[in-house]
């Protein structure tokens, strides 16, 4: 397998792993780093390079501060959620600067200046894993979606695009079990782990962003 393929590779990284169990809870649940206890929990999964990623408390709040450079990986985060009782996907980031000259739709632009991903098991009769990779896109719309150049078991969607303002920052909420259910045409109630990328590994290019907290609540 190339080490270039990172969304493809990071699906089969994760597949090894033992199922956490279940986190059903009312209100809201956070799994993101807010403190340097919680960037510590999030496993590193590297692909090409390493792309730092370290604690940074910017503009009055914690923040994991990403810098890519020609490099792909990732913070893995393993934690089951019950999607039936808190579907709703909520987030913050800003990026430092969008990527130029590339086709995020084929294999050699097939890089991001954030992204954040949800991982869940196909089905009962296929468990290969599968993947929404939510990502700040620099050149397709937002709203736009499309398989990953490299495996279509992950759907790329664009939540920001070019049009969104860099160096802010931009509150996030989606609705993830929809979101399965609209781009794989399947009912899944459990995701399994959360993954956040900063990549510029096929572009060579170099990104900066700042993921803040990641929470899952009710509707």
């Amino acid at each position: 397998m190339s080490h270039r393929r990172a969304a493809a590779s990071l699906l089969f990284l994760w597949c090894s792993a033992v199922a956490a169990e279940v986190v059903a809870i009312p209100g809201e649940l956070r799994v993101g780093p807010a403190t340097a206890a919680g960037i510590l929990a999030w496993e590193p999964k590297s692909f090409v390079g390493d792309t730092s990623y370290l604690l940074d408390s910017i503009e009055d709040r914690n923040a994991v501060r990403a810098d890519s450079q020609a490099s792909a990986s990732a913070l893995l985060h393993e934690v089951a959620i019950d999607l039936t009782a808190t579907p709703l996907l909520r987030w913050s980031w800003k990026v430092g600067n969008l990527l130029h000259g590339i086709d995020e739709t084929t294999k050699a632009g097939d890089d991001y200046p954030a992204r954040v991903y949800v991982l869940f098991r196909g089905s009962r009769w296929d468990p290969r894993p599968l993947s929404l990779s939510y990502v700040w896109s620099s050149t397709q719309p937002r709203g736009s979606a499309w398989a990953n150049a490299y495996t279509d078991r992950v759907i790329m969607v664009a939540v920001r695009d070019a049009h969104d303002p860099v160096g802010t920052w931009v509150a996030e909420e989606h609705n993830v079990r929809e979101d399965i259910r609209r781009h794989f045409g399947r009912e899944v109630n459990t995701i399994e782990a959360v993954a956040i990328m900063t990549d510029t590994d096929d572009s060579g290019q170099q990104a900066t962003a700042w993921y803040g907290d990641i929470s899952f609540a009710a509707e």
